[in-house]
């Protein structure tokens, strides 16, 4: 079933843009004498009309509440916040046109499924007290036979709204159950309703899966996507869990400490991290780091070994001889082979097997480094073997003293320059 069968109007291009302009919040002092806490600082990020972005990062990084703020629930102390071609940094959270869904759930214990997927939708527009009376009888009269009933054109256009969200949720046979009666995923199913009836112009979703176990996590999060993809509208997920924003989001901005460390598409963050925060928070297991020096013909020096650089990095370091720079490998980008010279000669002290991979933690007999490596099922090895590992010469990424990534230098255009007639 799609959006449109069920008369989600699609939105034009543009219409819900999200773009933080020099944001920036801090908190008054914990105590007196002492001093303001920032939370974020000075955070610049547009998202696209019909964008799904991801919030990731540490506890205490500034992603909730940045959500919050674009929501109405925080003010920011500087900046200005915009939803398609409005400024809604002084508007009332009801002005804003966006539907948050929490962690909590938040629904309505008194309420039951239905009423709480239309809470919003009632209280959308003021009301006069007779037309408040009017929709009231007709609730209390939708049981009884059509003449005995008591109209109201309202009621009735919430109610269609309601069954077609039911039905896009599978929510239908739950609908006059109260919250107490469901299980986690069926209440977090009402929520996303609750937020998907408004036909807001943005989602918000704060930690939306964190209550969940393991497996309907999983079943949630493809139908969270698909939900997104359907509707076409923008959406802001925080999560914690770099799993789920590896897998949600068309891209991820990676906070810390209250700081925009890197925005990009999954695959950027993963291949080419801006910095070893980056490199490390990015990725599971996350990237093995170890201390090199950039030797001449584009090779790194590690210990005794010396190993070939390939691909932008070999250009990138053409003109670092001699630097010492911290390396970093994927656990992917090192296989186990025989012993040579130049291989790492390596010692297994863990070794957790997945089923379809088994991931092998191993010591380096040469400056002790531990290193986490993925390895084929078939291979056998057990814990305290030792081993030989092999970079990949493409796999290399390198950063400096400060771990701000060495990028790739920019491919050269193969479009022919034409000359100038003007």
């Amino acid at each position: 079933m799609n959006a449109s069968t069920l008369g989600f109007a699609g939105r034009r291009a543009g219409l819900a843009e999200v773009r933080f302009q020099q944001v920036s919040k801090t908190y008054p002092p914990r105590q007196a004498g002492g001093e303001p806490v920032p939370v974020l600082e000075t955070l610049d990020i547009t998202i696209p009309d019909g964008e799904f972005l991801v919030l990731v990062g540490p506890s205490g990084c500034g992603k909730s509440t940045l959500l919050r703020m674009l929501a109405g629930l925080e003010q920011p102390s500087s900046g200005e916040i915009w939803v398609g071609q409005r400024p809604v940094t002084r508007l009332r959270p009801a002005q804003r046109d966006v539907a948050m869904v929490f962690q909590s759930y938040a629904l309505y214990p008194h309420l039951t499924v239905a009423d709480n997927i239309g809470f919003g939708l009632r209280r959308s527009k003021p009301r006069t007290p007779a037309q408040l009376m009017q929709d009231a009888l007709h609730r209390a009269s939708r049981s009884l036979p059509g003449p005995l009933r008591i109209p109201s054109q309202r009621e009735e256009r919430i109610e269609r709204r309601i069954s077609d969200v039911a039905e896009m949720l599978e929510l239908g046979p739950l609908l006059q159950r109260l919250p107490k009666e469901l299980s986690g995923g069926q209440k977090q199913r009402v929520a996303l309703g609750r937020a998907i009836a408004r036909q807001p112009a943005v989602f918000l979703m704060d930690e939306p899966l964190s209550n969940l176990d393991a497996k309907l996590r999983t079943g949630t999060r493809a139908q969270i996507v698909e939900l997104q993809r359907r509707l076409g509208t923008t959406t802001i997920y925080v999560t914690h869990d770099q799993v789920e924003a590896m897998t949600m989001g068309h891209r991820i901005a990676v906070l810390n400490a209250g700081r925009l460390q890197q925005l990009g598409t999954p695959l950027e963050l993963y291949q080419w991290p801006a910095n070893l925060f980056v490199a490390q928070f990015i990725g599971s297991p996350p990237m093995n780091l170890l201390p090199v020096e950039v030797i001449g013909g584009s090779q790194l020096q590690l210990g005794s070994r010396r190993f070939g650089l390939e691909g932008p990095m070999a250009d990138a370091t053409a003109a670092r001889t001699g630097q010492a720079l911290t390396a970093g490998l994927r656990p992917e980008h090192l296989r186990l082979a025989p012993a040579t010279n130049r291989n790492l000669k390596a010692e297994v002290v863990h070794q957790e097997a997945l089923g379809n991979e088994q991931l092998l933690t191993c010591r380096l007999a040469e400056g002790d480094h531990l290193l986490q490596v993925r390895s084929s099922p078939e291979q056998a090895v057990v814990v305290g073997e030792t081993i030989h590992l092999d970079p990949d010469p493409r796999g290399w990424r390198l950063f400096g003293t400060a771990g701000t990534a060495i990028p790739r230098p920019e491919p050269i255009s193969t479009e022919p320059v034409l000359p100038n007639l003007g």
